[in-house]
């Protein structure tokens, strides 16, 4: 859909203060002004794009300046204007904002080639970190930004197509699905997908348009049964159903050899009920209709996922052998499911405290948004000059998370392989130096063994324990080896050098030992 003003401030009504919607008048006509002349790809003049980034932005619940930065993101990269002028007419957090988003712009005009999808130079990733790293709306925006381009890819030359697609595919969703912004990552990986192997993609568009044809009559059956008898028990609920985008599909046949027989939710139906505790009561109904799939039972509610989402989910097979997937959540958790951060926003309650971005703790902040602040540490380093290996910054930035608690209950987030030492030092550096061994779940537990999603981490210290040069492999993220080194430095265990030459020397004294 074509964006114009009176659509974009028709949809702002319903969300925001008159004070507000007068400020992003003032934004899009400014906009408009500096993009005067401008043409898309398409033909279309530029304005339709950023008033496109701020209907989604909109659409995301988020806050007004960062619909007003939405609508005025492109115009210090793009026109004359300059952040100094934005700041008069907007304010500080406006301009913070679009810079943030310049710099993202920036730093991502130094990748190279369509496989390497991280910036190539230190200035260009410490301008990536820094920018997302300081305020998460600042990626958020860069979302909005990115589906908008990707909606209209079909403008650009076939070679872009597959650039922005692989991008999109390999650095874009993630980050949306590290937000909790489901909906905006299946979006995105849908799109590229089409764009990086339209082929494949119409095969499986057609595949399941045929299995769900099949499926959909007797899953209404299903659902008429299930409404029944929860009316029965007196529940408030709302029954929807969910189908299996294209791009999960082509990742779930890779599992499974290809067999979509072994499949079992290109379909499945979403119960939205009241309360945490009415969830629980839809799965006990529901066990006691059909027959659970034990291993297939996840209570992503006790244990939330790494990026915050949470729901109940099963299968069951019904007496007619039908098998059935049920997602069971309320509404505060669906929206999150739909929008991550930008609907449940943090961001609302902490907009003025300097913890949200310069948490001297990381366990300070929501466990799903502890990467943030590790990904302003790692930019701090980088800004100091310190090497990090392109290894090491895939582990930390764009690996799998996993959530482990302390014994007390406190969540920490770590990426997937980390290991007891690094969850040690994520606690407190005193805590990594004087460890001296680990519990895991009540057992003991070696140091070079990786931690699991959902572990309860008990580390057991010694006043006069302290670290050791071997421990050097017995970290894996970056965060622990730099507070590691810096220790061991003090200790005269390694010499404090710095930059690439501490790394080289390293690496050529653990070769000679």
């Amino acid at each position: 859909m074509l964006m114009n003003k009176r659509d974009v401030l028709k949809l702002a009504a319903e969300f925001y203060d008159d004070n507000q919607l007068a400020e992003l008048e003032h934004a899009i006509d400014y906009a408009t002004a500096k993009h005067k002349g401008q043409k898309r790809k398409s033909g279309e003049p530029y304005i339709t794009h950023p008033l496109s980034v701020a209907a989604n932005l909109i659409d995301w619940d988020m806050d007004i300046d960062s619909v007003l930065a939405g609508v005025l993101h492109d115009t210090v990269e793009d026109t004359e204007a300059t952040l100094e002028e934005i700041e008069n007419l907007f304010g500080r957090d406006v301009a913070f904002l679009v810079d943030g988003v310049t710099k993202v712009s920036q730093a991502r005009a130094g990748m190279k080639d369509l496989g390497d999808y991280l910036p190539q130079t230190t200035d260009n990733l410490s301008k990536l970190l820094i920018a997302v790293g300081q305020d998460v709306r600042v990626i958020i925006i860069k979302l909005a930004d990115r589906l908008h381009n990707l909606q209209t890819l079909r403008h650009m030359p076939q070679a872009k197509q597959t650039k922005i697609a692989r991008e999109s595919l390999d650095v874009f969703a993630p980050m949306a699905d590290r937000l909790g912004m489901g909906r905006v990552r299946m979006q995105i990986e849908e799109i590229a997908y089409s764009y990086l192997d339209p082929k494949e993609f119409k095969h499986l568009e057609a595949l399941m348009k045929k299995r769900l044809g099949k499926s959909t009559r007797k899953l209404g059956i299903v659902r008429i049964e299930v409404e029944r008898e929860l009316s029965k028990q007196n529940m408030k609920f709302e029954i929807n159903g969910r189908v299996k985008s294209i791009y999960s599909l082509h990742k779930k046949l890779l599992k499974v050899d290809g067999n979509v027989d072994d499949i079992y939710d290109l379909m499945a139906l979403r119960v939205i009920v009241s309360s945490k505790e009415d969830c629980y009561r839809v799965l006990g109904i529901l066990h006691g209709m059909y027959q659970p799939m034990i291993a297939r039972i996840k209570d992503y509610i006790a244990i939330p996922k790494p990026n915050g989402y949470q729901s109940l989910h099963t299968t069951v097979i019904t007496p007619s052998k039908q098998i059935v997937e049920f997602q069971i959540r309320t509404q505060t958790m669906h929206d999150y499911a739909e929008r991550g951060l930008a609907a449940s926003f943090h961001y609302h309650a902490q907009k003025s405290s300097k913890s949200y971005s310069r948490s001297k703790g990381a366990a300070k902040l929501p466990a799903e948004m502890q990467w943030i602040t590790q990904m302003q540490e790692v930019a701090e380093r980088l800004r100091d000059g310190e090497e990090i290996s392109r290894d090491q910054l895939n582990i930390d930035l764009f690996g799998n998370r996993i959530f482990v608690y302390s014994p007390k209950g406190d969540i920490y987030n770590l990426p997937e392989g980390a290991l007891p030492l690094d969850f040690a030092y994520l606690v407190h550096s005193d805590i990594g130096r004087h460890a001296y061994s680990f519990r895991v779940n009540g057992n003991i537990h070696a140091f070079d063994k990786p931690l699991q999603n959902g572990d309860v981490v008990e580390v057991i210290t010694r006043k006069l324990s302290s670290p050791k040069s071997n421990w050097q492999d017995l970290v894996t993220t970056s965060h622990a080896r730099a507070k590691l080194r810096m220790q061991l430095r003090k200790l005269g265990v390694i010499e404090a050098v710095s930059g690439a030459a501490a790394i080289i020397r390293e690496k050529a004294n653990r070769k000679k030992s």
